[in-house]
């Protein structure tokens, strides 16, 4: 679900960072990428790469628009290698006319702990943890669960 930027830390250097999102034009416009695939993730959850392609995989700000998640997470597993990560990350923002209903009807903490629930229920997963990643009090918020592709 990438677009105009990745949201990777200045000096990220790897051999390969490919985006999956709706807007081609916005991924093109985007530094980070070495290349971009158009996909829908809400109408077709089944990732178009083959398994075990990636050594980690991230979803910034995106989340709380995945309608299928337990699929979805079952599916970033299935294209990352065995020990890989996977790293969702959000805040309390969003465009309230896309995101799902219960991101909109639960809290800061109930988030966090429904992405924890994304995991578990798609299985496959090891090392789940849930953290505030906020800067601080003044800052918009930050958040962050992630865990690692079982062997």
């Amino acid at each position: 679900m990438s677009s105009w930027r990745t949201h990777l830390p200045d000096g990220f250097r790897a051999r390969e960072v490919v985006g999956l999102g709706l807007n081609a034009e916005e991924m093109a416009d985007n530094p980070q990428l070495t290349r971009h695939v158009v996909h829908d993730v809400n109408r077709d959850p089944r990732l178009p790469f083959d398994d075990a392609t990636f050594d980690g995989a991230m979803c910034a700000v995106s989340v709380q628009y995945v309608t299928h998640p337990r699929v979805l997470f079952g599916e970033v597993r299935r294209v990352l290698r065995p020990g890989a990560p996977f790293v969702v990350a959000f805040s309390n923002r969003c465009f309230p006319t896309k995101a799902v209903a219960v991101w909109l009807d639960t809290s800061d903490e109930q988030h966090m702990t429904l992405v924890r629930g994304y995991f578990e229920g798609a299985g496959g997963w090891t090392d789940i943890r849930a953290q505030d990643r906020s800067p601080d009090v003044d800052t918009n918020p930050l958040y962050a669960v992630w865990a690692r592709r079982a062997a």
